[in-house]
């Protein structure tokens, strides 16, 4: 190998492991960057030192995830916007449940509500609503946020839209929708099952909270946009109409989502400016940021040296047993959705969709930093007064991880023996 060519390939490496340190980090030190400008700098600098022409770096973004995930931020945000999920939080407060009921009802409703509308976006909204409720039933909120991250991030494995990471994988491996959630139903079943049953368990009858009604925040809670009956029936309709077509239109599903889009932005009432605000356009640089750095990496042929060498090992990626491995490992360490770009690759067995889609979230419950909505709802809590540490999560997603894991192990084992 020429010199020159040397070089580029130690720089692109460089850049790659800085870039994919910052994942693991959350940002770099003595730097005010976060995972999504970290990723941001590093496609900078690829494209700045010539390893990717800018046409190359634009030709590495995967389009269709790009727009699918787009055009649900949108829909999502008309949804919030409506104040959609303000009414389903207070109406969940005022059934006629104890406890432990009330609890069931809030698992199931957030795992369905993240299915569709991303998990990320339904912790967003959801958290601080849920706490002022729980204090208004003088109940301990912290056993309901548990429940609402974990159900959120179960219940987001059910289908290709429920979070970014699989998105990206429905998209780029071209998985049925309607096939995808018949077979991610069981383990996500059991999973909403366990972390309802665990929860229950830990709390051992103790709900109540000793503290005050009105426990002091970090900052004052914001006002939840008010319930919007039109709005919001226009967003659960377009929902609706994408998922009826989904299952049966041989249309891409990223054309059916912008056409929804489209027709939620053209509103006399709410301003678009209003709507594409809400747009997580963080999320969608730190995607585009990573689709270049890994395309980036993939050329200079280290990847597949590194997945030979592997199998030369006796370790094939390719096969379900490793790349499960492999895909808890990495989804707890740069986190799922870089993860999932890293495996993608090497997703050639005819079971890798479902293995990838459910192992990379579902590992998410295991730590905070595992996922997006836990660190959410964490956030979340800290402002309005209510501490949950890494222990306290801990206690909760390190067992639902793994049971949640072990079923769907198992499952997909039963599916590769049988031939599914």
């Amino acid at each position: 190998m020429p010199a020159g060519a040397t070089d580029m390939t130690t720089t692109i490496l460089a850049i790659f492991l800085i870039v994919y340190l910052g994942m693991i980090l959350g940002g770099l030190p003595f730097l005010q960057l976060d995972r999504t400008g970290v990723a941001l700098l590093g496609a900078i600098a690829l494209i700045g030192v010539n390893a990717l022409s800018l046409e190359q770096a634009v030709a590495s973004m995967h389009l269709p995830t790009l727009i699918l995930l787009f055009a649900f931020m949108v829909i999502s945000a008309q949804m919030r916007l409506g104040g959609f999920y303000d009414w389903v939080t207070r109406k969940l407060a005022t059934l006629s449940l104890g406890p432990a009921g009330l609890l069931a009802a809030l698992t199931v409703v957030s795992a369905a509500l993240s299915a569709v509308f991303s998990n990320d976006i339904v912790c967003l909204a959801v958290a601080p609503v849920l706490i002022d409720v729980c204090r208004q039933r003088r109940l301990d909120p912290v056993p309901f946020l548990l429940a609402l991250a974990c159900a959120s991030n179960i219940g987001s494995a059910a289908t290709l839209i429920g979070n970014p990471q699989n998105m990206l994988i429905g998209q780029t491996l071209r998985l049925d929708f309607g096939g995808y959630f018949l077979a991610a139903a069981i383990p996500v079943g059991f999973g909403l099952l366990a972390c309802w049953a665990l929860i229950v368990r830990q709390t051992g009858g103790r709900w109540l909270d000793a503290g005050p009604a009105e426990a002091p925040a970090a900052e004052p809670p914001r006002a939840g946009a008010p319930f919007d009956g039109w709005q919001t029936a226009k967003g659960l309709v377009i929902a609706a109409a994408l998922l009826a077509a989904f299952l049966a239109a041989p249309w891409p599903r990223e054309h059916m989502a912008l056409i929804g889009a489209g027709i939620l932005l053209m509103s006399r009432q709410l301003h678009s400016r209003k709507m594409l605000g809400l747009v997580d356009w963080e999320l969608l640089v730190l995607f585009m940021s990573l689709f270049v750095v890994n395309h980036a990496l993939q050329r200079t042929g280290i990847p597949s040296d590194a997945v030979a060498g592997l199998a030369a090992l006796g370790v094939r990626l390719e096969q379900p047993g490793p790349l499960f491995a492999a895909t808890f490992l990495l989804s707890n360490i740069v986190s799922n959705v870089p993860a999932v770009m890293l495996l993608l690759p090497v997703a050639h067995h005819e079971t890798s969709g479902l293995l990838l889609a459910l192992v990379s979230t579902l590992s998410g419950n295991l730590l905070i930093v595992g996922s997006i909505a836990n660190i959410i709802v964490v956030d979340a809590a800290a402002r309005r007064g209510v501490a949950i540490d890494w222990k306290r999560h801990a206690r909760v997603g390190v067992p639902i991880t793994l049971a949640t894991l072990a079923v769907s192990g198992a499952y997909l084992a039963l599916r590769f023996q049988l031939g599914l």
